[in-house]
């Protein structure tokens, strides 16, 4: 068994911490709504920038490629200063949604590039110009496309920064000689041709929980310089500490607390607050830090003047009392053993996938309660806060390392993204992602009243209801049938049940199985913005939101079969959800009729219900082609052992034949073992395939785009109400400030809905076999299986992140950097999305969240692709 098998299996079962340290720092705290109190709720104004340096934070800490405790109660990061910059580097930087031509966006070179699941071994490197970092340019630039945004985002790599290699490599790797023992080792090369100085802060700190007045404090928690190079640290909780590295660097102390006199002209408490390494080291304020060497915050200071070329290493290391300290350098041999052991499947690739999906975890602390009400110590809350974001969530009470979409950008959970990211995670630590799967389902996260909190900015926004999907991939990934984790399928299976109910009471607006659901993630996607209402009055019947309670009825009806095979209360558990998909199936193929198919398209739209009338909106996106994905194959040999179950099918089917008219479910269809669930019967399959599986509309080089490309030339126009809507194909960023900013569902490839796409495909391919074929790419003669189909897909998604003949990955963009240069062409960025054409990367740069779903695809070799006939 490997190394980091064992130390997953002794963590799990409680036998030894293994996880209490991780990767857990965010990457932006400042700028968040947990520490946003002002009136307007406007978080990006309330707590800037230019305040994260001088003011403690209240619901977290944020850090340059740092450690923590699952707490954050000690914190470890970087701080850098190359002698040039105005400000210490500290935290990584970005602009604001309302500085970006594209909404927020990290201004950084950064990577995540290993790290086991237990964070016993973890890597990352940064990369800081030798030249002024270009604050201003930075800002300016990208406001001047502000209202440009056919513009592409101006970077850090196109400011010149980077230029003639004059820059550091900042690497940072821990590796854990015990539970309570991280070795830490630095290490700094001077790429460019002309010697440069370094300064470095490696900086130990804990996070400000005295300073907001509450009765009965914490003990505060202390750090002081015991010799040269030992720094002690105590904590009530977490205990005794040694801090230790090389003994010729002095050592700076200050505490974590805001700076008053800099932010507002009051003064402060003590001269010793959150900024004094800036001030002592750029501004050459001597007075600025602690000469009794204590404090809560403190960082050894190494100049480092670097030759051209010359690479040097720094050593640390944070050590419980009484925990044994084996030799650094052995420690660090030992664990990057292990990690190449326990990675041994996997390629280049996808470890850096894995790595991106590891530290992007995050120490979350929201409580809506005392957030809602302000603390004791604070200014009293405006009065339009306790009925504006997030009132009536008052029990939601988080205070755990949850998943992150990405910790810059998305420094917060969000229900259906989290949910994606326990697919790949359930393949290197399971016991993880069935505990974040259930987190979400907890009373103090879940609504009384069955809903999911969405994400922070407006827990009342509504996800895609993917939980129940993902808990059963997650079930199935993680044990071989006849040894899974039942209590774990049971547990979230009867929680989703509330959920369910929620779904169905609140989405379904005239009772009729047509849901709503409003914008469901893929934010501007339709003609209007589907998360505010429609301009002129009138809703619209979705045939993603009907979509997607199909899918999740589908699912539920999976979890309830497979419970009921060794419990039979579930039975009639699984008839409801039987019979439940059944009348949404119908209602989305015939509902009046036709539903929300169009027969003379062969494509399932949206419609606009006007009361006396409708109107199809005939936008060809992700919204028609998701029907497909509601489909499960159910085996006879299954059901032969389900009586109950299978009498009430049999009885609904005798009894409602119209409902089955449309193949909505394949009796038998000539399979003797099985039985399909499907939306789209065999025939409107095929022709729906024909749009998905065509390279000029859904068919990109690298997976199936969000819009068709045909409205690039033919764009969907709608006249409403005196207003004109347009609708066309755009495949990179946004070009209109429709919903969501920074992102774009109207041509870019997405990996979650792809993902999903592709395992329809199978799931239609198990039960319709080989002997069904469809052209593919549509018009090239060429027919295939629908697994010959998925597997072809999923090499296409992977080609995203490999290289060609020539070094380029098309993630890249282009950048020649990436393919030429030695100390670039190795690393890979995952993210959001991608170009629907060129398959470049756009929005979030690390969101190996949900797209570290590719490493499923990666592990999986690379078939044959599939050429289309000359």
């Amino acid at each position: 068994m490997p190394s980091e098998q064992t130390r997953l299996d002794a963590d799990r079962e409680r036998l030894h911490n293994w996880k209490r340290w991780g990767p857990y720092l965010s990457e932006r705290q400042w700028a968040t709504v947990r520490e946003d109190y002002s009136a307007d709720g406007e978080a990006w104004n309330s707590f800037p920038h230019d305040h994260a340096r001088s003011r403690a934070y209240r619901w977290g800490e944020d850090g340059l490629l740092g450690f923590a405790d699952r707490e954050c109660r000690m914190c470890f990061a970087l701080a850098l200063w190359n002698g040039r910059d105005p400000i210490l580097k500290e935290r990584l930087f970005g602009l604001t949604g309302l500085e970006g031509n594209h909404g927020e966006d990290v201004k950084e070179c950064y990577y995540y590039l290993d790290s086991t699941p237990t964070h016993s071994y973890a890597k990352a490197l940064y990369k800081y110009p030798h030249a002024p970092f270009p604050y201003s340019e930075l800002i300016q630039e990208n406001g001047r496309r502000r209202d440009e945004l056919v513009r592409r985002e101006y970077e850090l790599t196109e400011t010149g920064v980077f230029d003639s290699n004059r820059y550091h490599d900042v690497f940072v790797e821990y590796a854990k000689g015990g539970p309570d023992d991280l070795c830490i080792r630095i290490t700094l090369a001077n790429r460019g041709p002309e010697p440069a100085t370094l300064h470095l802060l490696p900086t130990l700190w804990f996070r400000n929980v005295w300073s907001w007045g509450w009765q009965e404090p914490p003990p505060k928690p202390g750090l002081w310089l015991e010799s040269p190079g030992v720094v002690r640290a105590t904590h009530a909780e977490l205990g005794d500490y040694r801090f230790t590295f090389d003994t010729g660097a002095p050592v700076l102390f200050t505490e974590n607390d805001t700076n008053h006199q800099r932010l507002w002209g009051q003064p402060n408490d003590s001269p010793y607050v959150k900024d004094a390494f800036h001030r002592h080291v750029i501004d050459g304020d001597p007075g600025a830090v602690n000469p009794a060497n204590t404090g809560t915050k403190c960082a050894p200071h190494f100049r480092l003047d670097l030759a051209a070329g010359e690479t040097r290493v720094v050593h640390l290391r944070l050590t419980r009392d009484g925990e044994p300290a084996p030799e650094a350098e052995a420690v660090f041999a030992d664990r990057l053993r292990e990690a190449d052991e326990f990675y041994a499947q996997a390629g280049a690739e996808a470890r850096q996938a894995y790595a991106g999906l590891l530290w992007s975890k995050q120490y979350y602390h929201y409580v809506v309660e005392y957030w809602l009400k302000g603390d004791p110590a604070g200014p009293p809350p405006p009065a339009e806060r306790l009925k504006g974001r997030n009132c009536g969530w008052d029990h939601v009470f988080c205070n755990e390392v949850l998943s992150m979409p990405d910790k810059w950008e998305y420094p917060w959970f969000a229900a259906w993204d989290l949910a994606f990211h326990m697919v790949p995670m359930a393949d290197i630590d399971p016991d993880f992602a069935k505990r974040q799967l259930g987190l979400l389902l907890r009373e103090w996260y879940m609504h009384p009243n069955g809903e999911l909190p969405a994400y922070e900015y407006d827990f009342d926004a509504v996800n895609p209801p993917v939980h129940a999907w993902a808990a059963w991939r997650v079930y199935k990934i993680t044990g071989q049938r006849g040894n899974r984790d039942r209590a774990f399928l049971e547990s979230v299976f009867q929680k989703l049940l509330l959920n369910f109910t929620w779904w169905v009471n609140r989405k379904d607006e005239k009772g009729n199985n047509l849901f709503q659901g409003g914008f469901l993630g893929l934010d501007n996607i339709g003609v209007f913005d589907r998360s505010k209402p429609i301009p002129g009055g009138g809703y619209i019947d979705q045939a993603d939101g009907t979509a997607w309670m199909a899918f999740y009825c589908i699912t539920m009806l999976s979890i309830a079969l497979e419970l009921a095979q060794e419990n039979q209360v579930y039975e009639d558990l699984a008839s409801k959800f039987f019979e439940h998909f059944v009348h949404i199936a119908e209602a989305i193929n015939n509902f009046d009729d036709k539903g929300l198919w169009d027969e003379q398209d062969g494509f399932y739209y949206d419609e606009l219900n006007m009361g006396d009338h409708s109107i199809p909106l005939r936008v060809r996106s992700l919204v028609g082609l998701l029907p497909i994905i509601a489909v499960t194959v159910l085996e006879e040999a299954q059901l032969r052992k389900l009586p109950a179950f299978s009498k009430r099918m049999q009885w609904f089917i005798d009894h409602h034949p119209e409902l089955v008219q449309q193949s909505t479910l394949c009796p038998m269809c000539g399979n003797e073992k099985e039985r399909l669930l499907a939306i789209p019967s065999q025939e409107r399959l095929t022709r729906t395939l024909r749009y998905m599986l065509d390279e000029a509309e859904f068919l990109s080089p690298h997976g199936i785009r969000s819009m068709s490309a045909i409205h690039r030339d033919h764009p969907f126009v709608l006249h409403q109400n005196g207003s004109t809507y347009c609708v066309d194909y755009t495949p990179a960023e946004g070009t209109t400030h429709v919903f969501g900013g920074n992102s774009n569902w109207r041509g870019p490839v997405w990996f979650p809905i792809n993902y999903l796409l592709i395992e329809a495909l199978e799931r239609y391919h198990h039960f319709y076999g080989d002997d069904f074929k469809v052209e593919y790419p549509t018009g090239s003669g060429a027919m295939h299986t629908l697994q010959e189909i998925a597997d072809d897909l999923g090499r296409r998604h992977a080609s995203l992140f490999l290289p060609d003949a020539n070094g380029h990955r098309p993630c890249h963009g282009g950048d020649a950097r990436y393919a030429e240069d030695p100390h670039w062409r190795d690393l890979v960025l995952f993210y959001e999305y991608f170009h629907g054409d060129t398959g470049r990367g756009c929005g979030a740069s690390h969101q190996t969240g949900w797209t570290a779903l590719v490493t499923r695809f990666l592990c999986q070799g690379s078939p044959t692709p599939i050429q289309a006939p000359s």
